[in-house]
């Protein structure tokens, strides 16, 4: 029999000739039931050691036991060979947590927090809490917003970021800020993403990019070679927003593999083919990306993958390949066999074994369709290698996109993020989406796992930002009146980042959901399934509040 707790586990032995009470007794025992055991460590002989445990050379001969709780059989085991279904271990987390993986997960968890705190520690920054009830600021993503009995018909929001307390605390001398903090935000459903995650928060003062990068390139050496013992890079490489856009589609590129995105505009335009010529005289590009070994794909395969751009917003997809000596398909009718030619040696083709698919559309939507194309296949076909780790930063954001929707500009990141100064005196007055941001992105292996900028730190460039984010004056004060009330009090040039803790845990361990490193994790439809949260609350509750709720039928 086997004991198990946090540290492992432990065989147990029976002597049946020297208690046989107690040998019977425990035959009665079942799993999961929670035992106090007392007994003698002993040796195991040579021929029952089990390498596979860590205290697989010793056994507790068993002299006594008390039951301590004797629950009915559970409705999941965490020593279950199979894995149940997400929703099955979410509805039932407080059994799921005890499995070995789990466990783990939670331990390495602890662990990057005690790097964390030491490491901003020793650099002589300071951890200070900011509030949790704040002011609702909405820019960005919606606040989850909390009603207050004391003052009815005003509410509180739970902070997306501590982000103008960071600043304010700049302002007010603490000039090396650090926090791992929780954040709200109340998003669309996302496969990865939860209404409540941890972020490690850091500012700076009297700082460049430079200083920031950093700073979190050492916090990363010390997760690449306490957490997962492999060396990091000299260098980590830099790659402007449009480059990984043009050769990615993608401001969070996956460099383990290739397969890169190939620009076939030139070659592909102005030879009759309509779709082509029409969609790029409108400002469209033809892009093109590897699927080595698929030439032989069916097409019922091929129009899976034309489904699955599609889906995305895109017309269409062509195959390129070339099959007994012939270019099947539009692009052999139309395009001249030189330049399909030259399109293959451009995108690495092995004529003999590979295909590519080509696709046609305004940009830079097309870039990022077939950016998820080549990422979709890339998994597919198990092109990405696990062992291998690329960090890159992305720079050179705009600072600015326009909204169609709500006919205005808004931040790419957010509203205090400071602009390039050269783009923004040359694109102000015209082309306001040309201006670049001091804006950066960490990423690590396709996935963001930090991002910061350089923050304005002058109110009259800060009522500036605003202006161009279509905010007048009066409403900047409403709704950032304490920011602005500190920038007029002498702020440091500052700045900082971001880590998305959670996302760093679940590359730490190799999980492929943030829900596998988190305790309590919500579901994607944002559910905490053994809580039964959100809920309803009584008619006493929404009286004290000063709020009246709905009736059945209007819910």
């Amino acid at each position: 029999m086997t004991l198990r707790d946090r540290y492992g586990k432990t065989q147990l032995v029976f002597d049946p000739e020297e208690n046989p009470e107690l040998a019977a007794d425990a035959k009665r025992l079942r799993a999961e039931w929670v035992l106090r055991v007392d007994g003698n460590v002993r040796k195991r002989p040579d021929d029952m050691i089990n390498p596979k445990m860590p205290t697989g050379e010793i056994e507790i001969v068993v002299t006594s036991i008390e039951k301590l709780a004797t629950p009915d059989t559970p409705p999941l085991l965490p020593e279950d060979e199979f894995e149940p279904s997400e929703e099955h271990r979410l509805r039932w987390r407080f059994l799921d947590l005890r499995r070995a993986r789990m466990q783990r997960n939670l331990a390495k968890r602890h662990e990057l927090a005690q790097i964390t705190r030491r490491y901003f520690s020793d650099l002589g920054f300071m951890e200070i809490e900011t509030p949790f009830l704040t002011r609702s600021t909405p820019e960005g993503a919606r606040d989850f917003v909390v009603p207050s009995r004391l003052h009815h018909g005003q509410w509180y929001a739970l902070p997306q970021s501590p982000q103008t307390y960071k600043q304010i605390l700049m302002v007010a001398g603490y000039d090396r800020y650090f926090q791992v903090v929780r954040c709200f935000r109340d998003e669309d459903f996302r496969a990865n993403r939860q209404p409540e995650f941890t972020q490690i928060d850091v500012e700076m003062s009297f700082c460049d990019p430079d200083d920031v990068m950093g700073v979190t390139e050492g916090l990363m050496k010390k997760i690449f070679e306490d957490q997962l013992n492999v060396p990091f890079p000299d260098k980590v490489q830099q790659m402007s927003y449009d480059e990984a856009i043009r050769r990615f589609g993608s401001d969070k590129p996956d460099l383990r593999f290739g397969n890169e995105l190939v620009d076939l505009t030139d070659l592909f335009a102005g030879n009759g083919f309509g779709v082509i010529d029409n969609t790029v005289k409108a400002g469209g590009r033809v892009i093109g990306v590897l699927a080595q070994g698929q030439v032989k794909s069916s097409r019922k395969v091929v129009g899976e993958w034309e489904s699955f751009v599609k889906e995305r917003g895109l017309g269409g997809l062509m195959p390129l390949r070339k099959v007994d000596g012939n270019w099947p398909g539009p692009l052999g009718k139309f395009i001249p066999e030189s330049n399909l030619e030259q399109a293959a040696e451009l995108l690495g083709m092995n004529l003999e074994s590979d295909l590519a698919f080509v696709a046609v559309a305004p940009a830079p939507r097309v870039h990022e369709v077939m950016g998820m194309l080549r990422l979709e296949l890339a998994q597919k076909f198990e092109w990405i290698p696990a062992d291998k780790h690329e960090l890159l930063w992305v720079v050179d954001f705009p600072l600015l996109e326009y909204d169609e929707e709500a006919k205005r500009h808004v931040a790419l990141h957010h509203p205090f993020t400071a602009p390039d100064p050269a783009t923004y005196e040359q694109y102000k007055d015209s082309e306001p989406t040309k201006i670049l941001s001091q804006a950066y992105d960490l990423v690590w292996n396709g996935e963001e796992v930090a991002g910061g900028s350089i923050r304005i730190h002058d109110r009259e460039m800060q009522m500036k930002m605003f202006n161009l984010l279509g905010m007048s004056e009066e409403e900047a004060k409403t709704r950032f009146s304490f920011l602005m009330e500190a920038l007029e009090y002498g702020a440091p040039p500052h700045g900082g980042i971001a880590f998305g803790f959670d996302r760093l845990v679940m590359l730490i361990t190799g999980e492929s959901s943030i829900r596998d490193v988190i305790p309590f994790p919500k579901t994607t439809q944002a559910v905490a399934l053994f809580e039964g949260a959100p809920g309803k609350i009584d008619a006493t509750q929404f009286r004290e509040l000063g709020l009246s709720p709905k009736s059945d039928t209007q819910n």
